[in-house]
């Protein structure tokens, strides 16, 4: 007999044998006094097992098909009734399946038999059977196990690494990266070793689904200059790099001023127009000579 009971806290089960036993026809031709006997016997025995009544195994639970993921645990529970009570041995895709360091039996208080596969792996996918048997017959139940392939880690590698930059105060600047892992890695970066916040309104970070990283900056301050780091980070690691980014300031294009003449007799004084003055690279001397040559005599040729 199998009762249950459920509610939205939990559910509760219990089960009880039902023994009915016939009579031997002998005890009906004997005495009152004897059948008093028979009945005291009885009762002196009702600790011990009933080896006259035998029960064919049935399974009061059994699991369904079932999914599971790779490299985690894995239990298959079920209850069977039967008396004697039965031995239950388990197979996949027809074999047997043997006690070992990742595959344990086991058998709790409350009468749940359990297969308990830990890591699970690709090769305990397949079909379930589960045979109780004891003196009067056998009975079995199937499942189907499904295993969902784990995910291959691999650590966070740069294929771009940041490169260090400079731009001009109030110019925009993109620091980027191109990251690869699996799983996807999440990202966080610093500035000084110090976390950057994403609530500021000329800061803001980028990236997409093949790896693409970037820290925008809009526009720049000279407050902005330092060393900022990348970290991509996974299940499988860790991994990061850094650069330098230097912030210049403004440059202002002055357009030159004409240079004034210089006061004197001399043609080579002061060059027209907005020429160089050759007089301010002599500016500490204070009476400059300027070198003539020799006079010389002209004499005519006939020949010209």
């Amino acid at each position: 007999l199998f009762r249950s009971a459920a509610n939205p806290q939990g559910k509760v089960s219990c089960s009880g044998h039902l023994l009915v036993q016939t009579a031997p026809v002998h005890v009906r031709l004997a005495p009152t006094v004897h059948s008093r006997r028979v009945r005291a016997r009885v009762q002196e025995r009702e600790g011990e097992p009933i080896q006259e009544g035998f029960f064919r195994p049935h399974f009061l639970q059994a699991p369904g098909d079932m999914v599971c993921h790779e490299g985690r645990l894995c239990r298959l529970d079920c209850k069977v009734s039967g008396l004697p009570v039965p031995d239950l041995v388990w197979h996949l895709n027809g074999n047997p399946v043997l006690p070992d360091a990742n595959h344990m039996m086991l058998i709790r208080e409350n009468g749940i038999h359990s297969l308990v596969i830990d890591p699970l792996m690709q090769k305990d996918a397949g079909t379930y059977t589960c045979v109780a048997t004891n003196k009067t017959g056998q009975t079995s139940f199937q499942l189907d196990l499904s295993v969902i392939a784990k995910e291959v880690m691999k650590i966070p590698v740069f294929l771009e690494k940041l490169q260090n930059s400079g731009v001009p105060e109030g110019y925009p600047v993109r620091l980027e990266s191109r990251v690869v892992g699996m799983p996807p890695p999440v990202f966080y970066w610093k500035k000084n070793n110090e976390t950057i916040p994403c609530n500021d309104g000329r800061i803001s970070m980028h990236q997409d689904m093949t790896g693409y990283v970037c820290l925008l900056i809009q526009p720049t301050k000279k407050s902005d200059a330092g060393w900022y780091t990348l970290s991509a980070k996974n299940d499988a690691g860790v991994a990061s790099c850094t650069a330098r980014l230097d912030i210049y300031a403004q440059w202002y294009q002055q357009i030159p001023q004409p240079i004034k003449g210089r006061s004197g007799g001399s043609r080579y004084a002061t060059l027209p127009g907005q020429g160089l003055n050759i007089w301010s690279a002599f500016s500490s001397i204070e009476n400059p000579r300027i070198y003539s040559p020799p006079p010389q005599d002209f004499v005519e040729s006939e020949e010209l």
